[in-house]
């Protein structure tokens, strides 16, 4: 005869997934069960104890969960509660939804919850590394080391009604795919900031992407081949680095002096790698903050006309300048020179918005490439992009934003001082100062006891082709206005220097 339940062992043999054949060894709650911590909403506890079950393989693969009854019941909750939960399960791929069936176990292993996961503290320090910590460390570690401004520092009133507006403009800029090039109205402003800075373009010569890294994606997908060797600055923005390496192109760096690019070194290497680019900073260089002097650029163009070379300037920190400096893209006049700009740095890096310019012929085939890997761009981007524009908002906010990182370069540099560390140059303005340890210290050690104290450092060999760049610190001056900053690099050094001579003690022991 079959056994007959009551509802209490119901409900603990669906959530134990035991056959209803065999009764189960009941489990009772509490008559008054602790409500939820603080931390966790009653959601995410549902999931959390679903999930549990799943890992601990008590609901199997295929198996049917709890229905929405009696889940609210056995845990003290809502049924919209449950049925939220549920959702957010099978949004993550742990549970699939069945049509008058109810919910059932995925029947493959659910996907690893990245947000769970704190940064990797033992990734080796590539390229990325950087940026993986910035990106991955809890909200309340400090970063010095990152290349973007706090967001207290970025006009977050003005980019919401530029959203609102946004939103109730009556075109489709919210449905539709944007024009190839991208929002006319933009291009014709990003043609008249460009003439500012020397640098004349029509605005068929301007396409926008979703960022001044896609833009890059894009120059290099039409200009480079495989195997194709690439010149950068040593040191250099890190992400040139890795996005060449995705490219499979082969690098050589040149050394860069607070001028600009070595150039003896630099011709030396035209000859005997014969490169089809270089891409570089050539104002308020990252991560040096240095400006290229207008020597410097008329005989790097030369150079390039004489050997055939390309040449990408990536201008994105440009904004952050009182007073432009010589662009190479002025100079040559879009002929091999390239220019990137963006507004993730100076407005907002969730408003994805940046733009190439270039000879005509070189923005039509970038318009197909874009077409053929993405069918666009984010035309609200843009669109909110050009309202801040055109009512001066923009130009409001870079006024106010140089004078505060002004007044944070000299603080920044004056602290840097009083710790031991030497300044390579100081930058006209911008966000980074590139400075050498004292004594020695290795960076990367250095960043790594910093760790300890949720203080992410930008340690110099990750923006080193060469790995030349072992004892110095790129420091973002918008992220060390608190002291804390300065007395975790203290600690940081103090340990850096503690385990460097405990390591060479053991290696006099070891070759005694």
């Amino acid at each position: 005869m079959r056994v007959s339940y009551t509802a209490i062992q119901f409900r603990q043999t669906v959530l134990d997934n035991r056959p209803y054949s065999s009764p189960p060894t009941m489990i009772r709650s509490a008559p008054n069960p602790a409500p939820p911590a603080a931390s966790r909403t009653r959601v995410e506890t549902v999931m959390d104890t679903l999930r549990a079950r799943i890992s601990s393989r008590t609901l199997m693969p295929g198996a049917r969960v709890p229905s929405i009854r009696m889940m609210a019941d056995a845990l003290h909750v809502s049924k919209s509660t449950v049925v939220d939960a549920y959702e957010r399960l099978a949004s993550e791929g742990v549970l699939v939804a069945r049509r008058g069936s109810g919910f059932y176990v995925s029947g493959h292993a659910p996907p690893l919850a990245l947000a769970d996961l704190g940064p990797r503290l033992d990734r080796e320090l590539d390229p990325l590394w950087l940026t993986r910590q910035s990106l991955e460390s809890l909200p309340s570690a400090m970063k010095p080391g990152c290349g973007w401004l706090p967001s207290s520092w970025l006009p977050d009133e003005s980019l919401r009604r530029a959203l609102r507006a946004a939103s109730r403009d009556e075109s489709d800029a919210l449905t539709d795919y944007a024009t190839p090039a991208g929002l006319p109205a933009l291009r014709q402003q990003l043609a008249w900031r460009l003439a500012q800075h020397g640098v004349h373009a029509e605005p068929a010569q301007i396409m926008l992407a979703d960022s001044g890294t896609q833009a890059l994606d894009f120059v290099c997908r039409l200009l480079l081949e495989p195997g194709d060797t690439v010149v950068l600055d040593d040191p250099c923005y890190f992400n040139f680095q890795a996005l060449l390496r995705a490219h499979r192109a082969r690098i050589v760096s040149v050394p860069y002096t607070p001028n600009g690019p070595d150039l003896a070194r630099f011709e030396q290497t035209l000859v005997e790698h014969r490169p089809r680019l270089y891409i570089t900073n050539a104002a308020l260089h990252n991560p040096t903050g240095a400006t290229l002097s207008p020597p410097v650029a008329h005989r790097l163009l030369t150079l390039a006309a004489d050997h055939g070379l390309l040449i990408v300037e990536d201008d994105i920190f440009a904004d952050f300048e009182s007073t432009p400096a010589p662009r190479l893209a002025a100079f040559d006049g879009l002929q091999r020179v390239v220019s990137i700009g963006s507004f993730s740095k100076t407005l907002s890096a969730a408003i994805r918005c940046g733009y190439v310019a270039a000879r005509p012929e070189w923005i039509d085939a970038l318009v197909d490439l874009k077409l053929a890997t993405s069918f666009g761009h984010a035309q609200i981007g843009a669109n909110v992009v050009h309202r801040l524009l055109v009512d001066g908002t923009y130009r409001r906010h870079l006024d106010g934003l140089r004078a505060r990182l002004a007044d944070a370069m000299g603080e920044t540099i004056r602290r840097l001082a009083r710790a031991g560390l030497a300044v390579w140059t100081e930058p006209r303005g911008g966000l980074f100062v590139w400075a050498q340890l004292p004594d020695g210290l290795d960076a990367a050690r250095v960043a790594r006891h910093a760790l300890d104290d949720d203080v992410v450092l930008a340690p110099g060999n990750v923006f080193s082709a060469s790995h030349g760049a072992t004892s110095y610190l790129r420091f973002n001056v918008s992220r060390c206005k608190e002291p804390a900053v300065f007395d975790a690099l203290a600690r940081a050094m103090d340990a850096a220097r503690a385990s460097t001579a405990g390591a060479r003690t053991a290696e006099r022991h070891d070759t005694a």
